[in-house]
């Protein structure tokens, strides 16, 4: 599968300013990337219609002649910009759910990298951990009867996890971003950027949202999905 970088603009937001990219694989699928402090390519730029091979040598090219659109940096910022890689909550991130706790960390994410003053989300259109949005609603229908989370994807004959991060790389090359800080709880992200020679310089926490409704999600994440979790839970 191939990505391509389509276009670019301004996204001024509650937490400030970024800059949001979309990038469209071959089936059609859209991603989008959030940044600050990092290479904007224009939309009108022959980039657009390029494949991911020309977006990362272009990414690398234009890295050092770009102004970023950010506020001034520190210098050690941008040598491992902090990144966070989201796949998409409709219910969390834009309806407020208070079964995951998907919507505080995206908003979290999105201030933390606003005070790093160079960053990116990876938004990855995968809702549900890729299951979709229909699957998802069945499952928190079996979760309401007692399930958790895993188990109510395995009943439905699902796997627990169907996410994939194969647009990642590409999306980071576009930015010019080999080395990073990523803001997760999940060492499978961490393993998957290594082994696509992205080097993760430290892993930064993020454990937000917690509430009466997700206690058990979030045990379940940590205890059979192998998220790691301080001992705020």
């Amino acid at each position: 599968m191939s990505y391509q970088f389509i276009t670019s603009a301004k996204l001024p937001t509650k937490h400030g300013d970024f800059d949001i990219h979309i990038f469209e694989n071959d089936a059609g699928d859209e991603h989008v990337m959030l940044t600050v402090g990092l290479p904007v390519t224009s939309p009108n730029s022959s980039e657009a219609n390029t494949t991911t091979q020309a977006v990362t040598k272009l990414a690398a090219d234009t890295l050092q002649q770009t102004e970023p659109s950010a506020a001034p940096l520190q210098a050690s910022a941008c040598k491992a910009p902090l990144v966070r890689i989201h796949s998409e909550c409709l219910t969390g991130d834009a309806f407020g759910s208070l079964k995951c706790d998907c919507g505080p960390q995206l908003n979290a994410a999105m201030k933390a990298i606003q005070q790093a003053g160079c960053g990116a989300i990876l938004y990855l259109r995968q809702e549900g951990r890729g299951i979709g949005l229909t699957n998802k609603i069945r499952a928190y229908a079996l979760q309401d009867q007692g399930h958790d989370t895993l188990d109510a994807n395995l009943l439905l004959g699902l796997p627990g996890d169907a996410r994939v991060y194969d647009m990642c790389a590409p999306m980071l090359a576009h930015v010019g971003i080999d080395t990073l800080r990523l803001l997760t709880n999940n060492p499978n992200k961490v393993s998957y950027l290594t082994k696509h020679g992205i080097k993760v310089s430290e892993r930064v926490p993020l454990f937000v949202g917690l509430n009466d409704h997700n206690s058990g999600y979030l045990a379940t994440k940590r205890d059979r999905m192998g998220h790691l979790f301080n001992e705020e839970l």
